[in-house]
């Protein structure tokens, strides 16, 4: 049986109203959540004894083990035929002994030398000791993205064999004020983010991919990028050793690349504004660079952490749970000489998450569909474990629900709202009114659209196969200091500890708006454990084609 709605998520993406589940009988009253269970496993896992959990490093076994240890207290039993782990092959490949960005300048007295980590970072995707980019034709590609659904290519009309793309970060209509555009307006899509835009390259054929980094459309600063871009990099193995990749991907500095566009006598703002109209065509601009550098290559598997609570009338379909356990290990060091990325918030605090709810679900008794907790490795290299159990689920997807994602649980205190990312996509948005409702909060539009939230975390992974996943931040209206005081705390977490090693376990911390998050986490997932719909996309979104497919195979939803 459906009803008609429209719920106050519907508004985010949508102006109609569509059919959604009917609702179900709200599921009994929430076990109390240990607050004290939560912070001792998030100082534990962000602790220097952790070294910041990098897959492959000896933090990997730490944090295995424990995990091990914390799921089965929970009253977890191990998710795959009898074992707690997935392996995931990995390939870590360590650029060293950088050379600078050389851009030839016809006659130029000397070439501008771009300094790694300072002007640009470089690393490479291909599985060989060395790498050697040298005279690679410059050429100014826009956003590069091809969209033939929107009669949008900007690599129309040049051949890139050998030559380096320069690319704009995010989609031609984020600086939209609304959602509507060919490119969903100020919303990103996945042709905004630096994923698609390294694997559109290598499709071209070309030698190198540079994305010039601009902080309000990336959604975050140069910190970000030299910390995550250098040291260790790991990457999904590959059965030709990625040599059907670009041999160098790397980002340059806005004023960098204004210097390089500038040298070939062009204007970068200039070249923007004409990559943001539909019939844009690629700008050779007249210049080679060259880089080059060495490569330790090393491979290994890393694990995904399983742990389930069997269903009790349909075992054999399942709701899921995800967060990811790793982080980036040792980066660049901080004022104080700190090089260690402990990731309390990013994502120890979303895995303690996952034991929390677990413990909560068992003591709660047993759904009729199956509960899965799935820690993930490798977010931070690009959501490689969630993508590799994507590929190859220990459950099927066709008779996988729905789930949560949980990726750095907000420390601001508790909040009036819950940012919905992603909302007004999938039938998910009814559960969510019912929670809200139950518990007494609102719903906050996500306010940095631009930022592609929703394609930045391991839900992407599900979502892209037709699984409909939550994907819920903290809200911005705190009950102390509204939403002044929320923007404040998502600023200073911003700025001053995301992928830094100021991320570090604070015991001041204000749990309570954790605890009122997984409060309403229970509630949804219970719901959809204990309910015989099936949630679907919406009409017309990007995903509800893989769901109807898989819904409509033998043995689907």
């Amino acid at each position: 049986m459906l009803r008609y709605a429209c719920g106050p998520l519907a508004a985010l993406a949508l102006a109609s109203c569509t059919t959604v589940p009917a609702p179900t009988a709200g599921p009994a009253a929430v076990p109390p959540i240990s607050v004290e269970s939560l912070k001792e496993m998030t100082r534990t896992l962000s602790s220097d004894a952790f070294e910041g959990r990098e897959p492959g490093t000896p933090g990997e076994e730490k944090t295995l083990a424990y995990l091990v240890e914390k799921f089965a207290e929970a009253g977890l039993q191990p998710g795959n035929n009898g074992s707690w782990f997935q392996d995931v092959p990995l390939v870590e490949i360590t650029g060293k002994n950088l050379a600078p960005l050389t851009v030839s300048i016809p006659n130029a007295a000397a070439p501008l030398a771009l300094q790694p980590s300072s002007d640009w970072v470089g690393v490479t995707y291909r599985e060989q000791p060395r790498t050697e980019l040298k005279d690679s034709e410059l050429v100014f590609v826009g956003y590069g993205i091809v969209a033939p659904e929107k009669g949008w290519n900007d690599y129309e009309g040049i051949d890139m064999r050998g030559k380096t793309a320069v690319i704009l970060v995010n989609d031609p209509d984020y600086r939209s004020e609304g959602l509507d555009g060919p490119f969903n307006g100020r919303a990103m899509t996945y042709y905004g983010r630096w994923t698609y835009k390294y694997e559109e390259a290598a499709r071209q054929g070309a030698a190198g991919a540079l994305i010039v980094h601009d902080s309000f459309p990336a959604s975050y600063g140069w910190n970000v990028v030299e910390s995550s871009w250098t040291g260790p990099q790991a990457y999904a193995q590959r059965p030709n050793g990625g040599a059907d990749q670009t041999l160098v991907n790397g980002w340059v500095q806005k004023a960098a690349a204004e210097q390089i566009v500038a040298a070939a006598g062009q204007d970068l703002a200039a070249l923007s504004a004409a990559a943001e109209r539909k019939g844009f065509k690629p700008v050779p601009l007249g210049l080679k660079v060259s880089t080059s550098f060495d490569n330790d290559i090393r491979k290994f598997a890393s694990k995904n952490v399983i742990g389930v609570l069997p269903g009790s009338e349909r075992p054999g379909e399942y709701v899921l749970h995800t967060a990811h356990w790793d982080h980036l290990g040792r980066c660049t060091p901080n004022a104080e000489g700190d090089d260690i990325c402990n990731g309390a918030i990013d994502n120890a605090t979303g895995t303690a998450a996952l034991v929390a709810l677990a413990d909560a679900h068992r003591r709660a008794g047993p759904t009729a569909r199956s509960l899965v907790f799935l820690a993930v490795t490798a977010e931070e290299s690009g959501l490689l474990g969630s993508e590799y159990y994507g590929a190859n689920p220990v459950f099927p997807l066709e008779q996988t629900v729905g789930g949560l994602n949980m990726d750095a649980l907000s420390l601001a205190g508790p909040a009036r709202d819950v940012t919905v990312i992603g909302g007004g996509k999938s039938e998910l948005d009814a559960y969510l009114d019912r929670a809200l409702a139950r518990v007494g909060r609102t719903a906050t539009p996500d306010p940095a659209p631009q930022a592609g939230y929703y394609y930045r975390s391991d839900h992407f992974s599900f979502a892209k196969r037709g699984v409909p996943m939550f994907y819920l931040d903290s809200g911005e209206d705190l009950v102390e200091g509204g939403r002044e005081a929320g923007a404040a705390w998502a600023a200073m977490y911003r700025d001053e500890m995301y992928h830094g090693p100021d991320d570090e376990y604070d015991p001041n911390w204000d749990w309570r708006g954790v605890a009122e998050d997984l409060e309403l986490f229970y509630l949804l997932g219970r719901e959809m454990a204990e309910t015989d719909d099936w949630p679907n996309w919406l009409p017309g979104d990007e995903f509800r084609r893989i769901r109807d497919e898989r819904c409509a195979a033998p043995g689907g939803c």
